[in-house]
């Protein structure tokens, strides 16, 4: 069907949903909506985010609902508070013109007397959480013996908060006869078990394998090591000034730290997790809807009814247990026509789950290198230059104001005010990551490769050994060492041998062809706040395997002996 006046819906819903931009069915609404109002016979619906499935079920509800009735004729369960919510108001939505018919939504993190109260006026239709919905059939309030249709929406998310129990009791509270309908993002094993159980001859639908618009998605990943998956997060974010995403972390614990940081920082995020109060849990979600948040980081099953089109970015900061989970979170983005990005953080051990989901997903991952300081120094002061050239000027509130700004900026010229007010913005973006390390992994056993040479290569010629008067008491590990030395050459071609940070100082090997340039381009540098010293020395880098020493080897083997002190011993 291509249209929904063909599904023989009544007049009153046709212009509620059309003026809702309701065109065309989709696929799984073609394959839905037909079968529940011609037949009571029970559907499994394989079903992601965006593919329409609220609709799918919810219209065939109202139409077959009784209003000279005004007993409870239609459940549907889900797991969330904000699922919850979202569905009522849709289904209130479609049926705005009709007159007679009660919608209502019951949850747990709100009073439960005005929900009482409602359901005693009457509510042909009840979308509720497990947990509120089993308080309320338990003290009487939430009649079930009329019920027609149980709807189990977002059925595996269900299972995964552990309401198996809760559903199981419900649903033993419902008519024998009734029409059952289950949609699910996956089909676990626990899901197979409640169509078996609960369930009778099922029609068995899907609406495919991603939501429609899952061409407008590209699929990336970037392979660093665990430990630095934060700081692609932050990356990521700075190289895209006008980012608008979900990142999704595999737990309550990692989902507050993560947000934490990003706050901290300076970003424009927060989280939504468990230990939040129903009312702060309200204030973040309608934030981050009205876009008064960039980054909202969730897990799952947190992020479960929040509804929005134009999401720019979904990052994986932790792949999904279950490969379909990953197509799910995807969907998100990419919708209403609009192009969309899903990114996955992963490292080395994880490259064989990135292709278990390309297999079942039938999508392809590029793999990309993180964004390094430059590029994201030169994004950030370009997207500064289009917003100065954009800004609408108010040359009438500003007036009054302008002849002593002309009169402080009167002793620079052209060129000198252009750099110095660009440079308000850009210093802090250059500051952090003029020494910003290659956090990339490559080659095929996932070497880090860091300047020209890789672990396991042979160097090119003799190496000079230096000592540096900074250790890791300022900050410093192998990474930013390798970024300093690499700005004071210029160009990331030097081969650099074994590097050992100590606790103030640290020495560390170069190829002797670049002795002199670096001793020439490192002149005047600082290093947090302090000083640059560098010298040559006939301290050779070495790594112990019972040290507090911070050391890094590049290629040679361990050497005994360590001086543990500012003190250079000559080589014998």
């Amino acid at each position: 069907m291509n249209s929904f006046t063909h599904f023989g819906l009544y007049p009153e819903m046709i212009q509620a949903i059309s003026e809702l931009g309701f065109e065309n069915p989709t696929p799984i609404q073609s394959k839905t909506i037909p079968h529940l109002l011609s037949t009571d016979q029970d559907l499994i619906a394989s079903a992601q985010t965006g593919t329409g499935k609220t609709a799918a079920f919810g219209l065939p509800s109202i139409h077959l609902t009784n209003i000279d009735d005004k007993s409870t004729q239609t459940l549907v369960l889900c797991p969330t508070r904000e699922l919850c919510v979202q569905i009522a108001k849709d289904l209130g939505d479609y049926s705005k013109y009709m007159k007679g018919i009660n919608i209502l939504a019951v949850y747990g993190g709100a009073s439960i007397q005005p929900q009482i109260k409602s359901l005693k006026k009457g509510a042909q239709i009840v979308i509720g959480t497990p947990g509120r919905t089993k308080d309320l059939i338990k003290r009487k309030k939430l009649k079930l013996n009329n019920i027609s249709r149980v709807v189990l929406d977002e059925a595996d998310e269900m299972l995964t908060m552990g309401f198996k129990e809760d559903l199981e009791d419900i649903l033993a509270t419902t008519p024998q006869e009734k029409q059952t309908l289950l949609f699910s993002a996956t089909m676990s094993k626990n899901i197979i078990s409640i169509t078996k159980k609960y369930m009778s001859d099922p029609l068995e639908v899907s609406a495919g394998k991603a939501n429609l618009g899952a061409e407008n998605v590209e699929h990336i990943y970037y392979m660093v090591q665990a430990k630095d998956r934060y700081e692609v997060l932050k990356r990521i974010a700075d190289i895209n000034p006008t980012i608008y995403g979900i990142v999704f972390c595999r737990t309550r614990r990692e989902t507050k730290e993560v947000a934490n940081k990003l706050m901290h920082d300076g970003y424009n995020a927060d989280a939504i997790h468990g230990e939040l109060s129903q009312g702060q849990r309200d204030e973040v979600m309608g934030k981050f809807r009205k876009r008064q948040l960039q980054i909202l980081v969730a897990t799952d099953v947190a992020a479960r009814g929040l509804d929005v089109n134009d999401l720019t970015h979904i990052i994986n900061y932790n792949l999904p247990d279950d490969p379909e989970i990953y197509t799910h979170r995807s969907g998100r983005t990419g919708r209403a026509g609009k192009s969309g990005v899903s990114i996955a953080i992963i490292h080395t051990r994880e490259i064989g789950r990135l292709k278990e989901i390309e297999r079942i997903s039938g999508i392809s991952f590029s793999k990309k290198l993180a964004p390094n300081g430059i590029d994201i120094c030169q994004t950030r002061l370009y997207t500064l230059i289009d917003k100065i050239k954009k800004v609408e000027v108010d040359v009438k509130q500003i007036g009054p104001f302008l002849p002593e700004i002309y009169e402080k900026l009167s002793s620079l010229d052209r060129e000198e005010l252009i750099q110095h007010f660009v440079s308000t913005e850009f210093n802090r973006y250059l500051s952090y990551y003029k020494n910003a390390r290659d956090i990339n992994i490559s080659g095929k056993h996932g070497d880090s490769r860091r300047g020209k040479r890789a672990k396991g290569q042979s160097a090119t010629g003799p190496f000079t050994n230096f000592y540096i008067n900074v250790g890791y008491i300022s900050k410093l590990n192998p990474g930013r060492l390798i970024g300093l030395i690499n700005e004071s050459l210029g160009s990331s071609n030097a081969e650099i041998g074994q590097i050992d940070i100590k606790k103030t100082f640290s020495f560390f090997e170069i190829e002797k062809a670049k002795e002199a340039q670096l001793m020439k381009g490192i002149q005047g540098k600082e290093f947090e706040g302090r000083p640059i010293v560098l010298e040559i020395s006939q301290e050779k880098p070495e790594r112990r395997a019972h040290s507090k020493d911070r050391s890094f080897n590049r290629k040679r083997g361990k050497r005994k002996g360590s001086d543990g002190g500012r003190k250079r011993r000559r080589r014998k």
